[in-house]
């Protein structure tokens, strides 16, 4: 099959022929569709996550057809399509995959990362963690449900019953988990790089009610404050934005230093929470959420051969919603 490979980090990906790995009893074969383009990426080619498969395929928040099965499993069968999201195994037996939160199990191997991904024609992912997806979802757009969608939606649900709440980059997760927001009835403030209006015209389009940058403040204080971008910087920027008892919750599962603040900042009991991965529950939920909403998803398609440009583009900010390699 066709992939682009990571043979080394700080290196661009290369277009190779690798043979099509065969599934395990509790596996399935999927013929990728299309694979989203997420900034946790750019953390594994930038060297930023540590430890990767070398050589590696990136991408996990993949859309294919199941065309083979491992002898074990239930509930899935050839001709389905699914989606593959990053948390892409666990061990079931720990005390945190009984508890219902696998995504902080010890021996969790993560998809583009830790195995092999979706930048190739075909993939091989455990059978428990390929999510089935709503029909009403092209290919292309329901690609960035997968993780933008995910991560979103539970951070979004660790704000609890938060009101107002402030977004800290406008991406791929932003523009998904505003819809949501607002479907559920709160109000959102959109925090952009300084300067971007295209970014911040974006966010009010989708119905967030002020738009500024992240060197700002909002005009009132917030209940709570999600993080996407991955600067730590921001972290003493939405604890001010918060009110006493707010909750700042950082979505990146790679973040830069978090400077030194003043205790004040966090005093008033303010929480400051991350956000680890996805569960299974969070992927059904979010799911079967979507259409009802209903999401409706920005995407920039690219080819596969095009994953270096895609990649690019992400790291320095030339498009709006979200961009998916298209494979198929």
């Amino acid at each position: 099959m066709k992939a682009m490979l990571l043979e080394s980090a700080h290196a661009p990906l290369v277009m190779r022929r690798v043979p099509v790995a065969e599934p395990r009893g509790d596996e399935i074969l999927i013929r990728v569709r299309c694979c989203g383009v997420c900034r946790t990426d750019l953390h594994v080619m930038d060297g930023e996550l540590e430890g990767p498969k070398l050589p590696l395929i990136l991408g996990h928040q993949i859309v294919g057809t199941v065309v083979a099965v491992g002898r074990g499993v239930d509930g899935l069968v050839e001709g389905q399509r699914v989606g593959v999201p990053w948390l892409g195994r666990a061990c079931g037996a720990c005390r945190f995959c009984s508890g219902g939160t696998e995504n902080l199990c010890e021996g969790a191997r993560f998809t583009g990362y830790q195995k092999d991904g979706g930048y190739a024609e075909y993939v091989v992912a455990q059978a428990r963690f390929a999510l089935p997806l709503p029909g009403s979802f092209p290919d292309l757009q329901a690609a960035p449900l997968l993780c933008a969608g995910l991560v979103g939606y539970r951070a979004l649900a660790m704000s609890g019953a938060s009101e107002c709440v402030g977004l800290y980059g406008f991406g791929s997760s932003a523009h998904i988990v505003a819809q949501v927001a607002r479907y559920q009835g709160r109000r959102l403030f959109a925090f952009t790089r300084p300067g971007d209006l295209a970014a911040q015209d974006f966010a009010r389009s989708l119905g967030v009610e002020w738009a500024g940058g992240s060197d700002e403040l909002p005009p009132i204080s917030l209940d709570a404050a999600i993080i996407f971008a991955p600067a730590g910087t921001l972290v003493p920027r939405a604890l001010r934005a918060i009110r006493r008892g707010g909750t700042v919750i950082c979505a990146g599962i790679h973040m830069s230093d978090i400077p030194s603040f003043p205790y004040e900042l966090l005093w008033g009991e303010r929480t400051l929470k991350s956000v680890a991965n996805l569960t299974r529950r969070d992927g059904l939920e979010f799911l079967e959420l979507a259409p009802r909403v209903p999401v409706q998803i920005q995407v920039r398609a690219y080819p596969l051969e095009a994953a270096n440009e895609a990649l690019d583009d992400l790291r320095n900010g030339r498009f709006s919603g979200a961009a998916v390699l298209s494979v198929a």
